[in-house]
């Protein structure tokens, strides 16, 4: 999350909207952000209704055998079509900003549009 931040003037002018979804309590994600200095929404999923929506669960994943989401990064078209999608079990491997971008590069060579 740190480095989304550090990169968010880059994929802003990208026209990149960084969202993070946590399953956290929204009490929890606004301490987070402020301690963190995080600027972008990060939106609350307490039930998982978004994580299940996109199949990302990681179904006894957590403690004491609890669903927890598994991690995750996308990028949606304004339409909401889900053009790229980094996906993990592993909770320590995340895409990086670099990967989100090289990602929209080829998003935008294949499609003939760019921002």
């Amino acid at each position: 999350m740190r480095s989304f931040q550090q990169s968010l003037d880059q994929l802003s002018a990208r026209g990149v909207r960084v969202v993070a979804i946590s399953v956290d309590p929204p009490e929890e994600s606004r301490e987070l952000a402020r301690k963190r200095g995080y600027t972008y929404p990060i939106l609350s999923d307490e039930k998982m209704d978004v994580i299940r929506k996109y199949d990302l669960v990681h179904a006894g994943g957590g403690n004491g055998g609890a669903d927890i989401a598994r991690p995750a990064e996308f990028l949606l078209a304004g339409d909401g079509v889900v053009r790229w999608v980094n996906l993990t079990d592993n909770y320590k491997t995340r895409a990086t900003p670099a990967m989100v971008l090289k990602a929209l590069d080829e998003i935008e060579s294949s499609t003939g549009t760019r921002k």
